[in-house]
């Protein structure tokens, strides 16, 4: 299940926004400001950030600039009724890869979401399927050649955050913060353990995990 970070001051629309997120089967965390946003994003996997721009504490342009720097393959979204040019040049300079005017349609929102994460390379079904390799972000499964593959849960998240972007690298310390979180006691010797394992337990012909000295990990689709 993939989960959305909703950063809403309006209480009404953010309401609206986590239940029509609900309804297509994601996961949401839903703040009310910038501040508490940015608190969120090392509690778990957050794989979309949907933002206001005018919120109290923090806005949704300096939350846009903290994210990128964070969590620089995390989508963002900004949600406004800021419309000239330059509101959207500072958004899109700040970070945000999309930009919606308020009032808009939910439906306009969800492909624009759906258009995000084929950008990024997620998959929106919660499921990468290759000729001989399935994961299922839904039910944390991995079958090669129809057979089940037993793996830990963030043995998982680093193989499915690794297969869902091939041939990008992610660095150590990239793939701590987002499945173990930036305030975890974890070190980076952490990552390349399970990543040991990971190369130990799935033997498939679909794709390799290659180290990239001094910079970290990718998966490579043979």
């Amino acid at each position: 299940m993939f989960k959305v970070l909703i950063a809403e001051d309006d209480n009404n629309l953010r309401k609206i926004l986590a239940a029509t997120f609900k309804k297509e089967g994601f996961s949401v965390v839903a703040v009310e400001n910038g501040r508490a946003a940015y608190d969120e994003l090392g509690n778990d996997k957050i794989d979309l950030v949907v933002t206001d721009v005018m919120m109290p504490i923090m806005d949704g342009n300096e939350l846009a600039a903290k994210v990128r720097a964070l969590k620089p393959d995390v989508p963002i979204l900004m949600l406004t009724a800021l419309e000239t040019l330059d509101d959207k040049e500072k958004g899109f300079t700040s970070g945000a890869d999309d930009y919606l005017t308020k009032p808009f349609a939910l439906k306009e929102l969800l492909l624009r979401v759906k258009a995000l994460l084929r950008r990024y390379g997620a998959v929106y079904e919660n499921k990468i399927v290759l000729p001989h390799t399935e994961l299922n972000y839904q039910t944390n499964t991995v079958f090669v050649d129809g057979k089940p593959i037993e793996l830990t849960k963030k043995e998982f998240l680093l193989l499915f955050k690794l297969l869902s972007s091939p041939n990008i690298i992610f660095s150590r310390e990239q793939l701590l913060n987002d499945i173990w979180g930036y305030d975890s006691e974890s070190a980076d010797r952490t990552v390349d353990t399970h990543i040991k394992w990971l190369r130990s337990k799935v033997d498939s012909v679909d794709f390799n995990i290659v180290t990239i000295r001094g910079l970290g990990y990718k998966a490579v689709l043979l």
